[in-house]
């Protein structure tokens, strides 16, 4: 994988939804809701100073949040946050680079 560029769509691994689990919390915070539903359904990712996730999520009744998971090397910790979210998203929005 080329430094900078993103991998096409790949099918949710167990991995990339625990990812997307570990991150629920911060983006209801923000959200200031629940999320009864998060299921992960596909997912892109981007080798940076560490990792950028892409991750597109099923939150129930039709509607779809794309959330960018960083992940920081493993010697800065490996720490995982929420960089960035898209609400009102559906199932055929692509899921590309947003900042």
């Amino acid at each position: 994988m080329m430094h900078g560029g993103l991998t096409a769509c790949k099918p949710t691994t167990p991995e990339i939804q625990q990812l997307a689990d570990k991150v629920k919390p911060q983006l209801e915070a923000r959200e200031n809701q629940s999320y009864p539903v998060f299921n992960a359904v596909e997912y892109r990712s981007q080798v940076v100073a560490g990792m950028n996730y892409f991750i597109k999520i099923d939150v129930g009744q039709g509607k779809y949040v794309h959330l960018r998971v960083f992940e920081s090397l493993p010697c800065n910790n490996g720490d995982i946050s929420l960089a960035g979210y898209q609400t009102g998203k559906t199932a055929s929005d692509p899921l590309n680079y947003f900042g």
